[in-house]
């Protein structure tokens, strides 16, 4: 195939499946938080508080950052390499998004092992006015880093809107991609998830009410299968970022720019399939 026609194929998968995931992840994530702030039996839960605050970031993220990567991506309309403002503002949203996010599936997973845990001075670990803190808490920290990326991203040295500092490329490479949406959130969810599986067998064969279980039951179960799909589709997202910017930042990169199109625009497809993928929806 010609370049031409992989820039082709590439395009036709952005218009085919981007609008999919837009409009389905904000139906789906409106169902979530309809049923989660609605339903008596997850109310006053931390693990349904948590998944409530995921699906509203996630919504965000789909209308903010990924209605531009269509724009971008599928009709050549790329408003960061006229505006300098949105140049920085897009991606200090996009990553406050995704770190707050990830963040919160972890103390999701985390929570529901503690409330689900045999030993009483685990669960009393499991509280809302917890859960309200640790929100507040991400939300803040991974908003002042978004600061960094209003500093570091301009448009005007170049045609596209890039990061100007080397050091700070050095530091979306190695520590933002591969560690902070890359390999510790994973592991902090996989971790939890496998223990809180443990502990709902357990729950099974003990005498807690039925109503208590099933909820426990079904709570577990959405998160564990939230976990395991973020899991299988972070991962190749992250490795083409790492190697994109390691290009950039040497000059230099073994596949051809219509390749690596095509590959980036079925990374970024399931990168933001993860944002759109919902805890009701998602069993």
């Amino acid at each position: 195939m010609t370049e031409d026609e992989i820039y082709g194929v590439s395009r036709y998968l952005t218009n085919l499946f981007s609008f999919i995931i837009l409009f389905g992840g904000l139906i789906g994530h409106v169902i979530d938080i309809l049923v989660f702030t609605s339903s008596r039996r997850f109310r006053n839960r931390p693990s349904a508080f948590f998944l409530t605050i995921e699906s509203i970031v996630n919504s965000v993220q789909l209308i903010i950052s990924f209605s531009s990567r269509i724009a971008i991506s599928g009709f050549d309309d790329d408003l960061t390499q006229t505006s300098i403002v949105w140049c920085k503002l897009r991606s200090a949203i996009a990553t406050s998004c995704t770190l707050i996010s990830f963040t919160i599936a972890c103390f999701a997973a985390i929570n529901q092992y503690l409330a689900t845990s045999y030993q009483s001075y685990l669960k009393t670990l499991s509280t809302l006015n917890l859960a309200h803190y640790l929100t507040g808490m991400a939300t803040i920290i991974w908003s002042l880093h978004g600061i960094l990326f209003l500093i570091f991203m301009d448009n005007k040295s170049t045609v596209k809107c890039v990061i100007i500092s080397d050091g700070f490329l050095v530091y979306i490479t190695y520590v933002y991609y591969l560690i902070w949406t890359g390999f510790l959130p994973i592991i902090i969810m996989s971790v939890f998830a496998v223990l809180a599986s443990f502990n709902i067998r357990a729950i099974v064969r003990s005498h807690i009410p039925i109503f208590r279980r099933r909820i426990d039951q079904q709570l577990t179960s959405m998160i564990i299968a939230r976990v395991a799909f973020s899991v299988i589709i972070t991962l190749p997202y992250v490795l083409f970022r790492v190697y994109s910017l390691q290009s950039h930042m040497w000059r230099k990169g073994s596949v051809s720019p219509a390749i690596a199109d095509l590959i980036g625009t079925i990374a970024f497809a399931l990168f933001y399939l993860n944002f759109s993928v919902c805890s009701i929806t998602v069993l």
